[in-house]
């Protein structure tokens, strides 16, 4: 059974960071492109980035230079390192695995950002 599970997020500062995990279970972590993606209230999902296997990594423009995405096989967990954080990137982050044919969701994290 495949899950992934987030921890992290809450309410920052604009200007502030935070970082988002995902524990994966049930899947061959060391071989998926894991994303991650955000959903603004009204507004649709958003890709925010992915990570290969190997550890490469691409980006969403609107996040490009302050997103961050890393993994640690060892611990089958992807992280999202958010910094300089601004209001419109409040939203709900999930993060995705795409395995056979299944296509998993983490169950999402609040991210708040206001002063």
């Amino acid at each position: 059974q495949v899950q992934l599970v987030q921890s992290g997020g809450g309410l920052v500062q604009p200007g502030g960071s935070l970082r988002l995990s995902c524990a994966a279970s049930g899947i061959t972590f060391s071989m998926l492109s894991m994303g991650w993606y955000r959903q603004a209230p009204g507004k649709q999902r958003e890709w925010i980035g992915y990570i290969l296997s190997g550890g490469n990594t691409n980006y969403a423009d609107s996040v490009k230079g302050r997103f961050t995405i890393s993994r640690d096989d060892a611990k089958t967990t992807v992280y999202l390192q958010m910094s300089n954080l601004k209001p419109e990137d409040t939203a709900t982050y999930y993060c995705n695995v795409i395995w056979g044919r299944g296509n998993y969701w983490g169950q999402g994290t609040q991210v708040t950002v206001s002063s």
